[in-house]
Parts: structure tokens; C-alpha cells; sequence
């Protein structure tokens, strides 16, 4: 096949999640639903968070940007994914592709990097209770939100530079339902050695240090709860964390599960499939979870439903 120059053609080709005429309707109610549930879920916390005082502190902060990076991310694929099954067309333009592909990147990037800023929260609340409002006071707050934002936003900025160097063939179906960035670059006529090795390097540096530092911040919470002696004790200052916990097994288990199913099988529609969970389903289930374990925004929703 001739290399062709991105300036040659105008759209790469999303196979989805089935192409089985039959499944699009179930896929569009399926997906529907989920989007509204994410979209309206996370808003809630959001105005929850901003119209009670009582929850502008650093935890809630962080778990407020937590919900804005999980609409934003459901929003950068769901709604596309969407229309294409309505319409029955399954094209996106090179520049739709492209800019899908950092923005996904941006608020994935972005989560990872908010849930280890939040586990050192917990660790600062549990392990250093009494400097904890001098800790984490607002000025360092906001130098930690904007440390993500800037590491974020270089890290796709770098990918999507690589990529837009790249030369396409005519093969340009991408077994997915959004543009992926590992899909868009094996699409590539060009030499992409240069693309690998950064993806790898960049994965395993952004990907690894926030896992160490929620561990580390977690190893250090257990073992200062192991040493509160009494049983109740024990359990309020394990239920201040519960819910982060919960979120970062949920986010990290179908990650790594993701990665797992793309090692163990060459089917590419299952790796889509399987990457529903992280994508869609997560972002989703968030909501819940922080006001099903957490008595503060349980009261706080109460209050903006009222």
C-alpha cells in the first residue's frame, strides 16, 4: 500500500462495539442511559460541593474535579458514539479524531493524577491530623491541581504532536468506538518507532508513579489505623477514606484488566468491549459510590434536592 498524507483523505472509520444491525438500537438506549446517569450523577456532586459550605475543604475539592474530569471524559467519546449509531455512520474526520484522542488522553491522564492527589490527602488527614489544615491549605491545593493540569495537558500535547507527524495508508478502520491512541498510530504508514517508544515511556511514567504514590499513602493510612486502639476509632478514621478506596480499586482493577484482556487476545472488538468498564461504566458508578459511603454528601444532596 502507498504511504497517503492525512491531507489525502477525510475520515477514519469507528467499528464499534458490534456491527451487528439487530444490537445498535440496544447499544444506543445502553449508552444513553449511562451517559445521562454519569452526566447528571456527577453534576450533583459538583453543586452539592459548591452550595454547602460545610464541604469546601480539600478532600471535596479534589472529589468535585474528580467528577467535572469524569464528565468531561464520557463527554469526549459517548456523544459521538452516539450519533454515529443514530445516523448509521460510523466515520469521525482526521481532526475530529486527533482532537478526540487528546481530550480523551487529557481527563485519563488527569484522573489518575486527582486520585493519588486525593489518596495524599487521606494520608495528610489520618497520619498528620493536627498539621493537616496547615498542610493543606488552599494555596497548595491549587498548586496541586494545577501541577496535574500542566502534566496532563504536556503529555497529550506530546502524543498528539507525534501522531500528527505520521503518514496514513488506506487502511483506516479502527476496532474501537473512539479514536485510541496505540489504534490510530498501528494505522500509520509512516515509521512509528518513535511513537512506541514514547507511548511506553510515557504510560509507564504517568501511570506508575501516581499507582506508587496511592500505595505508599495507603500503607502509611493502614498502619496508622492498626494503631488506634479502640474499635470505633478504628472505623471513623477507615470510613474518611472508604470511598476514595473504593473509587481507586474500581478506576485501577478494570485499567489493569483492560491491559490484561489486550495481552491475553489478539480480538481487538473485545479489548473495545472490556474497555466499556473504564471508559463508561467507572465514570458512572463514582457518583454512587461517594454518596452511598459518604454521610456528608448524602446530606448535602438531601439539601440540593430539597
Amino acid at each position: 500500500m502507498e504511504p497517503k498524507n492525512h491531507t489525502h483523505f477525510q475520515h477514519f472509520i469507528l467499528l464499534g462495539l458490534s456491527e451487528e444491525a439487530e444490537l445498535q438500537p440496544l447499544l444506543l438506549g445502553v449508552f444513553l442511559s449511562m451517559y445521562l446517569v454519569t452526566f447528571t450523577g456527577n453534576l450533583l456532586i459538583i453543586l452539592a460541593i459548591i452550595k454547602d459550605s460545610h464541604l469546601h475543604t480539600p478532600m471535596y475539592f479534589f472529589l468535585s474535579n474528580l467528577s467535572f474530569t469524569d464528565i468531561c471524559l464520557t463527554s469526549t467519546i459517548v456523544p459521538k458514539m452516539l450519533v454515529n449509531i443514530q445516523m448509521q455512520n460510523r466515520a469521525i474526520t482526521y481532526e475530529h479524531c486527533i482532537t478526540q484522542m487528546y481530550f480523551f488522553m487529557v481527563f485519563g491522564v488527569l484522573d489518575h493524577f486527582l486520585l493519588t492527589v486525593m489518596a495524599y490527602d487521606r494520608f495528610v488527614a489520618i497520619c498528620h491530623p493536627l498539621h493537616y489544615t496547615v498542610i493543606m491549605n488552599p494555596r497548595f491545593c491549587g498548586l496541586l491541581l494545577l501541577a496535574s493540569w500542566l502534566l496532563t495537558l504536556l503529555d497529550a500535547l506530546l502524543h498528539g504532536l507525534m501522531v500528527l507527524r505520521l503518514s496514513f495508508c488506506t487502511e483506516l478502520e479502527i476496532s474501537h468506538f473512539f479514536c485510541e491512541l496505540t489504534l490510530v498510530v498501528q494505522l500509520a504508514c509512516s515509521d512509528t518507532f518513535l511513537n512506541t517508544l514514547v507511548i511506553y515511556f510515557a504510560a509507564g511514567l504517568l501511570g506508575v508513579v501516581p499507582l506508587t504514590g496511592i500505595l505508599f499513602s495507603y500503607t502509611k493510612i493502614v498502619s496508622s489505623i492498626l494503631k488506634i486502639s479502640s474499635a470505633g476509632g478504628k472505623y471513623k478514621a477507615f470510613s474518611t477514606c472508604g470511598s476514595h478506596l473504593s473509587v481507586v480499586s474500581l478506576f485501577y482493577g478494570t485499567t489493569f484488566g483492560v491491559y490484561l484482556s489486550s495481552a491475553a487476545t489478539q480480538n481487538s472488538r473485545s479489548i473495545a468491549i472490556a474497555s466499556v468498564m473504564y471508559t463508561v461504566a467507572t465514570p458512572m458508578l463514582n457518583p454512587f459510590i461517594y454518596s452511598l459511603r459518604n454521610k456528608d454528601i448524602k446530606q448535602a444532596l438531601g439539601k440540593l434536592c430539597s
